[in-house]
């Protein structure tokens, strides 16, 4: 679980960060889920938008994301929620 601070600290990292992923109509699938957790091995934070035609409310699809890539929600602000999860392999970001 992440700190307020660390919190903080990843907000301020993925500020310039771009969605890579999208969550439409169809909503989370497995396939989604694995390239999302491939994808936090490789970035550490991403960004994932959530389309106007999801059927899903966004903090489910949040916890889902979560859950399923085992990664912490930093943030969900409009459409968009904020993931991280420390790499195994390929470690950038230093948590206060």
């Amino acid at each position: 679980m992440l700190t307020g601070k660390q919190k903080r600290f990843l907000r301020s990292k993925a500020h310039h960060l771009n969605p890579i992923f999208q969550v439409g109509k169809g909503g989370v699938n497995d396939n989604m889920v694995k390239q999302i957790s491939e994808a936090l091995e490789a970035r550490e934070l991403i960004k994932v938008s959530i389309l106007q035609n999801c059927d899903d409310d966004r903090d489910s699809v949040a916890q889902l994301l979560a859950n399923g890539s085992g990664a912490d929600i930093v943030q969900i602000i409009g459409n968009i929620i904020v993931l991280y999860k420390e790499s195994r392999e390929n470690k950038q970001i230093t948590l206060p």
